[in-house]
């Protein structure tokens, strides 16, 4: 008997037609002889599967039960404990919610086990019932890192497997386990494409339909990388699943829509927005995620280096006018806006924002969402945020002549306006202005600044190594004089995939409206003349400042040459060549000692010698 109240095992088993009075006997006889456990006699006996012995011993228990499988488990949380442990008291952290850590176990009713996995991992233990070989399985792949993606996604598409749904939605974690492993192998699917891109911080997930099946790409550093390719046939179920998690019509597959919403991934929630477009092939799908942890809202973090972070707070600190943030889709605009605001705000200041969509929800700050069906526009919402007595005022983007006017004269009427607006650089903004309707005269009144801005991938620490550039780029530059200067650059690893590259930081142009701009563009000047004034008033263009980012080792020469617009070297300004020369030499780089001898080419080999 087990506990001294519950059935034995061999009974239950009998009693639930799962073996016959025979086939007990002749296990229990082989027992005496061998003293191995019952049930894994039955299992080698072909007679019981190992998931009706797990269902069956778990009844006995009155304790929750699963059979181990990829995909049920989060090959991380073995390192909270690790294999060692894990081995020793039998025990596999499965999945992790809000500080709750369900752990399968070979004796799930141990108190002194549960009491030694809280006191290592620091959370509430969860016991769920698994087979002690398959939990000694799984410890070891996990332990020597046998995770094979292709292989699981496989066997997901071969036989039905039970699911630990590790995602919530709109909805506390569940308290059921049989709900929670009642899931199906796509919801695994999902859930492993989306805690896989939270892990890796990744901005987006793309999923496209192809010839041979779909592909699961994400976003990581700007750049698409591949995450999976599940097997052919499962493509419309996966579209299926995340247009139910993203409330939107699964019937509606003519048509583009867009959906929205909150998960809990790697223990904090995290908002999700879904995009459908219809192609040749079938639908495409695009999540962009947007996990809070990863928002620098900072001034200071963004990337501005001090002269420019020095103008735009002066700008910022004027009481009413007019700052324009510019550039491409996915330059990090919403990010810059959010970080002045944070900047700005206060228990005394009334800031109103309007948003397509809302991306953050920040504290202190009313924040609109723009609804154009209902006819909820960016000039609308403007009006009526006017009647709200604001002291700052936020436009997530200036997309026409009517909101472009509407944020004006709100500028004009004592009120400080943030807003974007997409143009390639700065002085650009104001020709941009110009073209939406808007008279010079009110330009040159309202407006007190511009930044322009790019992102650009930092150099990986964990495989930064020097490089000598070749001469043409130098020139491309504009640092022709500076050849043989050693520059960092990553040579590629496992922690970043093998770019070189880890994390983005900001190229920031800062423009700041003086008097003697103020009469150009009141007086219609065209934009290279405006570009010419800003550059004698010492603004450097979105290249010249990558350049010093390059020249401080924070990222690398090729990759501000790549996200910045090409200029006419002989146009470099001298301060960018004063500092190329004060920072010239190999003591200006700081390399990493075993960076530096991991040398994967004829210029790294150079630098190493």
């Amino acid at each position: 008997m087990i506990g001294g109240a519950k059935p034995r095992l061999g009974d239950e088993l009998v009693k639930q037609g799962v073996i016959t009075p025979e086939q007990l006997a002749s296990a229990l006889g082989e027992q005496r002889r061998s003293s191995r456990k019952l049930g894994e006699l039955l299992i080698e006996q072909g007679v019981l599967t190992a998931s009706a012995l797990v269902q069956t011993l778990a009844s006995c228990l009155g304790v929750p039960g699963c059979h181990l499988r990829h995909g049920l488990i989060d090959p991380q949380l073995l390192k909270l404990i690790g294999p060692e442990e894990a081995e020793r008291l039998c025990a596999l952290p499965m999945f992790k919610v809000r500080g709750v850590l369900t752990v399968a176990m070979s004796e799930p009713q141990s108190l002194p086990a549960i009491d030694r996995l809280r006191q290592i991992t620091g959370c509430e233990i969860r016991p769920v019932l698994a087979i002690e070989s398959n939990i000694v399985e799984y410890i070891k792949k996990y332990a020597s890192g046998d995770v094979d993606v292709d292989a699981f996604l496989t066997q997901l598409a071969e036989q039905d497997v039970e699911v630990i749904e590790r995602e919530m939605v709109d909805e506390g974690p569940s308290t059921d386990l049989d709900k929670l492993v009642a899931g199906s192998p796509i919801i695994n699917l999902v859930n492993v494409a989306l805690l896989s891109a939270v892990r890796d911080k990744a901005s987006d997930i793309h999923i496209e339909p192809d010839k041979r099946g779909t592909r699961i790409r994400y976003r990581l550093d700007g750049s698409l990388r591949d995450l999976m390719k599940p097997p052919a046939g499962m493509h419309a179920s996966i579209v299926s699943r995340i247009k139910v998690i993203g409330k939107m019509d699964i019937s509606e597959k003519r048509l583009p829509q867009e959906g929205r919403v909150r998960i809990v991934a790697e223990g904090r929630e995290i908002d999700l927005r879904v995009s459908s477009m219809p192609t040749l092939l079938g639908e495409k799908i695009v999540v962009r995620i947007l996990d809070k942890s990863n928002l620098r809202i900072r001034l200071s973090d963004l990337g501005l280096r001090p002269q420019g972070l020095e103008t735009f707070t002066r700008v910022l600190k004027k009481p009413h006018g007019q700052v324009l943030v510019t550039g491409p889709t996915g330059s990090g605009k919403t990010t810059t806006l959010y970080s002045a605001l944070d900047l700005l705000r206060s228990p005394e200041t009334n800031i109103l924002t309007v948003e397509d969509p809302v991306e953050y929800q920040l504290d202190l700050i009313n924040q609109i969402q723009v609804n154009e069906p209902i006819g909820l526009s960016f000039a609308r919402a403007l009006r009526s945020i006017l009647r709200q007595d604001p002291d700052v005022i936020m436009v997530g983007e200036i997309r026409d002549q009517e909101t472009a006017r509407v944020a004006m004269q709100a500028a004009l009427t004592g009120h400080l306006v943030l807003a974007t607006l997409h143009t390639n650089d700065a002085p650009g903004a104001v020709a941009r202005l110009s073209d939406m309707g808007i008279e010079h005269y009110l330009i040159a009144t309202a407006l007190n600044g511009v930044v322009a801005q790019r992102l650009a991938r930092t150099i990986c620490p964990a495989c930064a190594t020097r490089a000598y550039p070749p001469e043409a780029l130098l020139a491309e530059a504009g640092l022709e004089v500076h050849a043989g200067r050693p520059f960092r650059r990553g040579a590629g690893c496992k922690q970043c995939h093998d770019s070189g590259f880890r994390g983005r930081l900001g190229v920031y142009e800062v423009l700041e409206v003086t008097p003697e701009l103020r009469r150009l563009i009141h007086l219609g000047a065209p934009t290279h003349e405006l570009r010419a004034k800003v550059r004698q008033q010492g603004m450097l263009t979105l290249r010249e400042e990558g350049v010093h980012l390059a020249l401080d080792g924070k990222t690398s020469l090729e990759e501000i040459l790549r996200v910045t617009a090409e200029e006419d070297p002989a146009d470099m300004s001298a301060d960018v060549k004063r500092g190329a020369a004060a920072q010239g030499g190999a003591a200006s780089v700081a390399v990493p000692a075993a960076a530096s001898s991991t040398s994967g080419g004829k210029d790294e080999g150079r630098a190493a010698a």
